[in-house]
């Protein structure tokens, strides 16, 4: 099948774009698991300086006392507390500490934003060229708003009037009985 040439141009340059692109994302990528570890550092960091010591205290204050008639009882049940804290919320902690930090940082970065702009207009013009993806159609003018507008002003006036000449007046009719007394 043979292209033309300015097709096969089209084509060269796409296939360049396409490799920017790529390198973007690469770069994007390193410097997003670059945060990434950095903020699992620092979360471990405030784990390990800030909740660890409160934790401690709050298991000498609150949990040996209460478990103060068995000594072993206690030292096994504040080692267990210790254990799972460390081994299982910690790192939960941490991991998602750290997760939310690179996610905001990533949301920050304009190469970010530049990207996406740059895929989803390659993507858009890429699916024209092609006919997957049909143009999307203009939208209407200001002039569109107002008609529905008028046309909302006028049903509710509509409305309105048909509401004023069906409702029940009760105060316009005189009753019987006051006439006979």
């Amino acid at each position: 099948m043979a292209l033309t040439r300015k097709r096969r141009k089209e084509l060269k340059r796409l296939k360049g774009q396409a490799e920017d692109l790529w390198h973007d994302q690469k770069e994007l990528l390193d410097h997003a698991s670059a945060v990434v570890r950095e903020a699992s550092q620092q979360a471990a960091n405030y784990a390990r300086e800030e909740v660890s010591p409160k934790i401690h205290n709050t298991i000498d204050s609150r949990v040996k006392p209460v478990v103060s008639s068995s000594v072993a009882g206690a030292r096994s049940a504040a080692e267990s507390t210790k254990s799972k804290i460390k081994g299982d919320v910690l790192p939960a902690v941490t991991s998602a500490l750290g997760t939310a930090l690179a996610a905001l940082e990533v949301a920050k970065n304009q190469q970010v934003r530049d990207a996406f702009a740059r895929v989803s207009g390659l993507a858009a013009t890429a699916g024209e060229k092609t006919g997957l993806v049909k143009p999307q159609p203009k939208s209407a003018g200001f002039g569109r708003y107002i008609l529905i507008g008028v046309g909302v002003v006028a049903a509710v006036g509509v409305a309105y009037a048909a509401w004023q000449t069906l409702r029940a007046d009760d105060d316009l009719w005189i009753d019987d009985e006051a006439e006979t007394a």
